[in-house]
């Protein structure tokens, strides 16, 4: 197992002090199960923030589980108090899935740490996993799993609930049980999970096996990162109202695996969704695109338009049809994100319908603007609709106020956000 020189806290600090803005001021969230690695994580950075006078802000999800969930909540909140954090216990009411238990959990803990880590003014949520779970990862990989290997900075995967918001993972060069001897130096107790030892589950499974004579060993992981090349094709992409635009040479220059995880980040943002692109369509997309023909194609809810200078990741009417999107209604000073794609401010009360059928009703001066947009993405642009008048959103007709998310959503997803900084930065994208 590795030494402890230097010191646990030293380690912690410095990726701390590496990732975090010292003269921030707003609130700094930590999740806490209550189990030993964010218990640990809790209490030393609780000391980074009483450092630099920063609030700390303790978030614990209630999953309702196990039997002993809601005592869980009540020691974490106990440990908050003790720490003089401020404490919010969160709780997980959906329906529940008849399949894929574990990954629907996951889902809901980041929509609900990203929403309340959002209304309290945080924009970080520090996460405790460890060299360990990087390991795991990597075994459930091996048996067939999607499962991606944690990483330690990364944009909430919560959408739009984790919109500018995003996770550090200060201990992912930590062993567990180093954490754990950590802990009983201190007198600290913990939480131990009994779903971490049911075999139903594929994490436990992995877990099992790693701990057997002859597992994989956990300080042959590395904690991942991005290829640099990722960040360095990202900010070649011109936000167009309608969706995003890059040179097709850039992908055909770029190293073929980081474009392929271009174009499905690409295709993500443009389309507002959650769940990316894999797998053999993927695939053909990326290698069409490198090819000289002209390219129309689908993927992940977006439209993909190539001809032999450029390559438009936009969104169809069609596609939201499809997938069943619904007008949003707004009051009066109301600020909402519709489709996953604009976030909209009202200045009066206004619902937001995408344009599709609805074009012979816009102004002679509304369907001028649209003279630039590819017909084919017209009709899922947002329009608004008060009272008997429809507008184009955005005009200064519309009383609304449009910021487009695509490009922000997709410089955090390839990497050029590498700290709260420059988090700060692509907020502001966002956000006008």
């Amino acid at each position: 197992m590795r030494g402890l020189s230097p010191p646990i806290e030293v380690e912690v600090k410095a990726r701390l002090d590496a990732r975090l803005n010292a003269d921030a001021r707003s609130p700094l969230a930590v999740a806490l199960s209550g189990g030993g690695d964010s218990l640990a994580l809790t209490l030393m950075a609780a000391r980074w923030a009483k450092a630099h006078s920063r609030p700390l802000l303790v978030l614990t999800v209630d999953h309702g589980l196990q039997p002993d969930s809601a005592a869980w909540t009540q020691a974490c909140a106990r440990a908050a108090d003790r720490i003089g954090a401020r404490f919010r216990g969160l709780i997980w009411t959906d329906p529940r899935p008849s399949g894929g238990l574990p990954a629907a959990a996951r889902a809901a803990r980041h929509r609900l740490l990203a929403q309340a880590a959002r209304e309290a003014g945080a924009r970080i949520i520090l996460l405790g996993h460890t060299l360990d779970d990087i390991a795991e990862a990597r075994a459930m990989r091996a048996a067939g799993s999607t499962t991606p290997s944690p990483r330690e900075w990364a944009p909430s995967p919560a959408w739009p609930e984790g919109l500018d918001v995003f996770l550090l993972r200060p201990l992912l060069g930590i062993r567990r049980e180093a954490l754990r001897e950590w802990l009983r130096a201190r007198g600290e107790t913990w939480i131990e999970d009994p779903a971490n030892t049911n075999l139903r589950f594929a994490r436990s499974r992995a877990r099992a096996a790693l701990a057997e004579p002859g597992g994989a060993d956990p300080e042959a992981c590395a904690p991942g990162t991005d290829p640099p090349p990722l960040a360095d094709l990202a900010l070649q992409v011109v936000a167009r109202p309608f969706g995003l635009q890059i040179a097709r040479q850039a992908l055909r220059e770029a190293d073929p695996a980081a474009a392929r995880r271009f174009v499905a980040a690409a295709c993500l943002s443009a389309a507002g969704g959650v769940r990316p692109p894999r797998g053999g369509a993927l695939d053909r997309l990326v290698e069409r695109l490198a090819g000289p023909e002209a390219v129309r194609a689908t993927l992940a809810g977006a439209l993909v338009l190539s001809d032999a200078g450029g390559v438009t990741f936009g969104r169809t009417a069609g596609e939201m049809r499809r997938q069943g999107v619904e007008d949003l209604w707004l009051p009066a000073g109301g600020d909402g994100i519709f489709d996953g794609r604009f976030r909209i401010e009202t200045t009066s009360p206004a619902r937001i319908r995408p344009l599709e059928g609805r074009l012979s009703r816009l102004s002679t001066a509304d369907r001028a603007a649209l003279s630039s947009v590819p017909p084919a993405l017209r009709g899922g642009l947002p329009g608004v609709e008060t009272g008997r008048q429809f507008h184009l959103a955005g005009t200064p007709d519309s009383g609304v106020r449009v910021r487009p998310l695509a490009r922000s959503r997709l410089l955090a997803a390839c990497g050029v956000a590498t700290d709260e900084a420059t988090a700060a930065a692509l907020s502001l994208e966002s956000s006008g």
